[in-house]
């Protein structure tokens, strides 16, 4: 077999697998819509919470600081993220992405600082 051959094999195998990633939903959501009980009623369009008629606004405000420690927390999550496939292959790596990787950390290091500074993490 020639080096094009495979390569064309390669793409026709990605074309299956999109065609049908995008076929399959389609086909599954219409005939879940064409087997599905239709049987409107006014009841049904009502918001509900918990078993119990709504009593007010569902729109609560929250503070910001909740939104500020939950996108600290999503940054070294990542950060985890990131580490764990570099600490696993770190012998393979050698010294060129202990390089790379410390200045990532520093990175982050130099954010958390920032954010201390700005007593973002204070909780009064």
């Amino acid at each position: 077999m020639d080096l094009l051959h495979i390569y064309q094999n390669s793409y026709l195998i990605v074309a299956i697998f999109l065609g049908l990633g995008i076929i399959l939903p389609i086909v599954a959501l219409f005939f879940g819509k064409l087997l599905r009980p239709h049987k409107p009623e006014e009841a049904k369009y009502t918001t509900y919470e918990s078993g119990i008629e709504p009593f007010s606004d569902s729109r609560v405000q929250f503070h910001v600081r909740y939104y500020i420690f939950a996108l600290m927390f999503v940054i070294f999550d990542v950060e985890t993220v990131f580490l764990y496939p570099w600490a696993v292959a770190y012998e393979k790596l050698g010294i060129f992405a202990l390089i790379e990787m410390l200045i990532f950390v520093f990175m982050l290091i130099i954010g958390l600082i920032y954010a201390w500074k700005k007593k973002v993490l204070k909780w009064n």
